[in-house]
């Protein structure tokens, strides 16, 4: 398990936010546990979106997870956090010795080849710290992921490999949208996991 510091990892973004990616974290047998393991123990479920009063399943399948049923609300859709498995813990863990913040819930996608992606959007929903640290975590294939400047469209764009770390925070989510770009190229799947700081009393 490497640790990164911030003056070693590379801000990606050139204005108007941070965005560090520090490359791969964990060894590759580890990854291909947990990859299994979540695969096998996460409650998945396909994505329900609501887009101009039409309900939407996605092909991609996410679930969601906190210290506490936090509520997430995103696309018109509310979902409500579930229980930490042991392999999200130990993975929070890692994450936040990496980060040197603390989590309290995580959202998941598995995407099952490159024809499943996300489209340009901020995370600044109202329910997230402002300006909070989100961690990314990737297993699985490699997939070129992006950034769009607001107002500039100033575009940067990175590989995640598998078992990489990005972490976006400051104003990043206020300035900058992000996309996981598709590719009919890639047969094999992805778990991305973005470990996230919910607002709570």
């Amino acid at each position: 398990m490497k640790l990164f510091d911030h003056a070693i990892a590379k801000n990606l973004l050139p204005i108007d936010g941070e965005s560090y990616y520090h490359g791969s974290i964990l060894p590759y047998d580890a990854t291909s546990n947990y990859f299994e393991l979540l695969q096998q123990n996460i409650d998945w479920r396909r994505d329900e979106l609501l887009l101009f009063g039409k309900k939407i399943m996605t092909k991609r399948k996410v679930a969601w997870y906190g210290d506490l049923p936090f509520e997430y609300t995103y696309s018109n859709t509310t979902k409500q956090a579930l229980p930490w498995t042991h392999e999200l813990l130990e993975l929070k863990n890692i994450v936040e010795l990496n980060t040197r913040t603390q989590y309290n819930s995580c959202l998941l996608n598995l995407y099952h080849n490159g024809t499943e992606g996300m489209s340009w959007h901020s995370d600044d929903e109202p329910m997230l710290e402002k300006n909070a640290s989100i961690a990314s975590l990737s297993l699985g294939v490699a997939r070129r992921f992006a950034f769009k400047h607001k107002e500039l469209k100033e575009k940067v764009v990175v590989t995640l490999e598998n078992g990489s770390l990005l972490e976006m925070k400051g104003t990043t989510q206020q300035y900058w949208n992000h996309a996981l770009l598709k590719s009919t190229k890639i047969l094999e799947p992805r778990i991305n996991l973005t470990f996230r700081r919910i607002n709570h009393s």
